[in-house]
């Protein structure tokens, strides 16, 4: 932990963390940006049980009054999920959130900016950001990436968003000497969907190889953290000759709409909620649930 970070820690995550407990992160973009109300808490309140249930304390983190808030009791996270005006945080501004004492949300990247300075070293989430499609004229690549390289941190998610161009995300997580792994299969997931017709180049198959690998990372002093990719699990997938229609058709409305940077992946989001009638959204809450159970399963591993 970093003496002069601005951290308040919740006792719960104190306790643990004081104690070499498994803690997990879980970022709040989530509760702000990801889903309406009242899906929105009641999914990150799923999320922190089955953290609890894998035998690991969930640590939700977001900004809040001036501070890095590492465990939110009940009350501030139903009340960060009925907040408006709420700051989509990432490297780039989550100094100035706090320094101006408004309220931001953590995306990957400050969640595992924040994670590190608390001490926890491992972080699910639903997916990751990267590049997204059309980068090539619009430059528009997720800051998720680099932190990845720079920040030591074993993030669980369900690949990469789909909405994305998946080729080139692989491509940079792989110049920029991410190790990207794939959890109990050789296919790199697509987020709703088990497979992306992509292979991973690394694989796992138990929560203690993937801590091990974290831990030789830090044995060989190597910068930055790792990417599990953990596929959907099967009955709540959407397989990829349905949702790809959905997701041109969303990127279609979302360029007509001429919307860009930050509200990119809230609009798609939404949009394809309403053209698969809630089966996305239900896909989401599946995937997110099942990261939270397999981060619980390599903190306990790292703990022990």
């Amino acid at each position: 932990m970093t003496a002069d970070a601005p951290l308040s820690l919740s006792p719960e995550v104190a306790a643990a963390l004081a104690a070499g407990r498994p803690v997990v992160a879980l970022e709040s973009t989530i509760v702000t940006h990801g889903m309406p109300w009242p899906a929105n808490v009641e999914t990150a309140r799923a999320v922190e049980a089955e953290v609890r249930a894998g035998g690991a304390v969930p640590a939700t983190i977001a900004v809040m009054g001036g501070a890095i808030r590492v465990g939110l009791p009940e009350g501030e996270l139903d009340a960060l999920g009925r907040a408006q005006g709420v700051r989509k945080l990432s490297r780039a501004d989550l100094a100035f959130c706090l320094a101006s004492g408004e309220t931001g949300a953590t995306t990957v990247a400050a969640t595992m900016i924040c994670a590190h300075l608390a001490g926890i070293a491992v972080f699910a989430t639903g997916g990751i950001g990267g590049v997204h499609r059309g980068a090539e004229a619009t430059w528009d690549v997720s800051a998720d990436l680099q932190e990845l390289a720079r920040t030591p941190v074993t993030v669980v998610a369900a690949g990469a968003k789909a909405i994305l161009d998946i080729p080139k995300t692989l491509e940079v997580l792989e110049t920029l000497g991410v190790p990207v792994i794939a959890y109990g299969q050789d296919g790199f997931p697509a987020f709703w969907s088990r497979e992306s017709g992509l292979r991973a180049p690394l694989r796992a198959d138990t929560p203690e190889a993937v801590a091990a690998a974290h831990r030789m990372r830090r044995r060989l002093g190597l910068a930055g953290g790792q990417l599990v990719a953990n596929p959907i699990p099967p009955e709540a997938e959407i397989p990829r000759a349905e949702i790809v229609p959905a997701i041109e058709a969303a990127l279609a409305e979302a360029s007509a709409a001429r919307v860009a940077a930050k509200d990119v992946t809230p609009f798609l989001l939404d949009r394809l909620n309403a053209i698969t009638a809630g089966r996305s959204l239900a896909a989401n809450i599946a995937l997110v649930r099942a990261n939270a159970r397999l981060a619980a399963a390599v903190a306990g591993a790292l703990a022990r």
